[in-house]
């Protein structure tokens, strides 16, 4: 029987996350093998993010990541979820994906978020501040501008060998984000899954909003969430048990640190605050054996209409969450299409 997961494209996010005993070197590694496990399993892309000063997190350069990632795989689309515009120059941005799609035609995603430093030292080492952010729309129109050629403000300067290349350009829904897609005319990725009011608010928005433009005729989402797979459904909530750790250390005590192992954490003793935030960060994921995130991505699908989902699994254990993505592709039937 067919069914809505059928035909959905289904792409990775991976943020690079630092483990307790291997280095920030090894996580990028670890990235790098990640995409060509993706692609082996038939996933449509693998995207990278953006942190800056994070000890949990080792990107810090998603289009160099990028790079690394495309030159060890040969079919699956290579992106960024994305590359904080506010933090870098809309024309060296365009200069660098036009690298990148010169050296890997066909298979490079622009995604571009708003976000900016998360702490005011962070901010100050990028020569930004909080306010940047408001400034998204503007700079996403600019680096447009650089990538068709149709920028008028700096005259006799060009993007190269970005201009005139077809990198298809992605908005993340931070903030505001949601209503600049729809004005721009963009592909649209939102999510969390744990608050379907505002991720179903943030979809109907945009849809209706829309304005194409000759980067996309039509709205297009991508529904993005953490999604977990196991044996059994004991066995995929505990995967998610090192990102909660982590959420919860870095709301009590400001660093968001790397990931430990399930049994460590479950031995802890927390406080009544860290305990609450762990938990809260266990709900509403998609977690458990095949029947049971299938049916729960079914449903996700059915109430966005989304176009694709962009999962990403955050935890300590490698062969657990390689695991779980044989797991998800086998449920999606990627590697039969």
């Amino acid at each position: 029987m067919s069914t809505l997961l059928d035909s959905i494209r289904i792409s990775v996010l991976d943020r690079s996350r630092t483990r307790e005993g291997y280095d920030a070197p090894q996580a990028l590694r670890d990235t790098v093998a990640l995409a060509r496990t993706a692609e082996e399993l038939g996933y449509h892309r693998f995207w990278v993010s953006e942190h800056h000063s994070v000890p949990g997190v080792a990107g810090s350069a998603p289009t160099v990541l990028a790079a690394a990632v495309a030159a060890a795989t040969t079919t699956i689309r290579v992106g960024t979820g994305g590359v904080m515009l506010p933090n870098h120059q809309p024309f060296v941005v365009a200069e660098q994906f036009g690298v990148l799609a010169s050296l890997f035609p066909g298979r490079i995603d622009m995604g571009l978020g708003r976000s900016v430093g998360f702490t005011d030292g962070i901010r100050r080492a990028l020569g930004k501040d909080k306010e940047d952010a408001r400034a998204f729309g503007g700079q996403l129109a600019e680096l447009l501008g650089w990538m068709d050629g149709s920028q008028q403000v700096h005259p006799q300067v060009h993007a190269l060998p970005a201009e005139g290349l077809r990198v298809p350009p992605f908005v993340l829904a931070i903030g505001e984000g949601a209503e600049i897609a729809a004005a721009a005319g963009l592909p649209l990725v939102v999510g969390d899954l744990r608050n379907r009011d505002r991720l179903m608010r943030a979809v109907d928005g945009y849809r209706s909003a829309f304005r194409p433009s000759a980067w996309s005729p039509e709205p297009y989402v991508v529904v993005s969430g953490t999604v977990a797979v196991a044996g059994t459904d004991e066995e995929a909530g505990r995967l998610l048990v090192p990102e909660a750790w982590s959420m919860a250390v870095a709301r009590t005590r400001g660093s968001f640190p790397p990931l430990v192992s399930a049994e460590r954490i479950e031995a802890l003793a927390m406080t009544e605050k860290e305990r609450g935030l762990y938990e809260e960060g266990l709900r509403g994921h998609l977690a458990g054996t095949q029947d049971t995130v299938s049916a729960g991505l079914e449903r996700v699908i059915g109430e966005t209409g989304a176009d694709e989902l962009l999962v990403t699994t955050s935890t300590y254990d490698r062969e657990a969450l390689l695991d779980s993505m044989r797991r998800l592709s086998e449920l999606a039937g990627l590697r039969a299409r």
